[in-house]
């Protein structure tokens, strides 16, 4: 079964997330826990974590339903010594507040070698950053985004992201989200069925389909392998229609948060009722 949704805001206090998920007839969604574009925040009161559990509860959503994201700020792979270690406090700090709302999951973007040092290093730094936060923290995975490679951006080639798995010690702690714009900006072209089989197979061949814990579904603005991030409306991009209704034909997406990122929030409840649509 396909659990769609949306990233809503959780303006006003987390516990509103819920609300606006259940307001667009989403199945699924991911929220920021924090102003993403803060380094720190107030904590979460007592208050709002226990509203936010009353209102996941009231409209269905468990916690592999929700795929959390953190701050667009937090470099895991920094060079940079005391940077490194904000973005590390930082991180903590984001996979703490999941452990409070009782979320299972916490989506990231690897990191930036900033052209400072190798890729190769940045890698190693961001999965030291992984195995720093999970000791200090239970029940809760980092779930790696896959990007478009824009700029120094890691993990906008599957290699990158198996190469961090590879160095996670606790392996049932660690997953990847994959979001479809980024993919196809990075290279991989899902557009046509021999392209969509090709890089699928690629996924699991190196990845596996068992670290799969969430999807991002985006159409692109910008065409393949341009490494641009510009997510675009469903249908309404370079991505078209075909390749969503093979997505949501397939098994493989099944009982995972599939999350809408486009960017019309106007649209989302109808974007979602398109999707649902689309399966046969």
């Amino acid at each position: 079964m396909k659990y769609i949704g949306a990233h809503v805001s959780a303006s006003g206090g987390v516990e509103n997330a819920p609300l606006n998920a259940a307001a667009i007839g989403a199945k699924a969604f991911a929220l920021f826990t924090k102003n993403q574009r803060q380094w720190f925040s107030a904590p979460l009161s007592d208050e709002s974590i226990a509203k936010f559990r009353e209102n996941c509860a009231l409209h269905g959503y468990q916690p592999w339903q929700i795929l959390p994201h953190d701050s667009y700020l937090i470099n895991l792979g920094h060079p940079g010594k005391d940077e490194l270690a904000k973005s590390r406090a930082a991180f903590l700090d984001e996979m703490q507040r999941c452990e409070q709302l009782g979320l299972d999951r916490l989506n990231f973007h690897p990191g930036s070698h900033l052209k400072l040092i190798s890729p190769e290093d940045s890698l190693k730094i961001i999965a030291e950053s992984i195995n720093i936060t999970l000791s200090k923290t239970k029940g809760v995975t980092a779930v790696i985004e896959n990007t478009a490679g824009q700029g120094s951006n890691l993990g906008h080639q599957f290699e990158q992201i198996r190469y961090i798995i590879d160095l996670v010690e606790d392996k049932s702690r660690v997953g990847v989200c994959l979001d479809t714009c980024h993919t196809f900006t990075a290279g991989y072209d899902i557009l046509t069925p021999e392209g969509y089989d090709d890089t699928f197979r690629q996924f699991d061949n190196i990845i596996g389909f068992s670290y799969l814990r969430g999807i991002h579904l985006n159409d692109s603005m910008k065409p393949l392998g341009s490494h641009v991030d510009r997510h675009d409306s469903i249908g309404k991009g370079f991505l078209g229609v075909e390749v969503f209704k093979r997505m949501m034909n397939d098994s493989r997406f099944d009982n995972l948060p599939i999350i809408l990122e486009t960017p019309d929030e106007d649209i989302w409840a109808e974007e979602i009722r398109l999707l649902y649509g689309m399966i046969e």
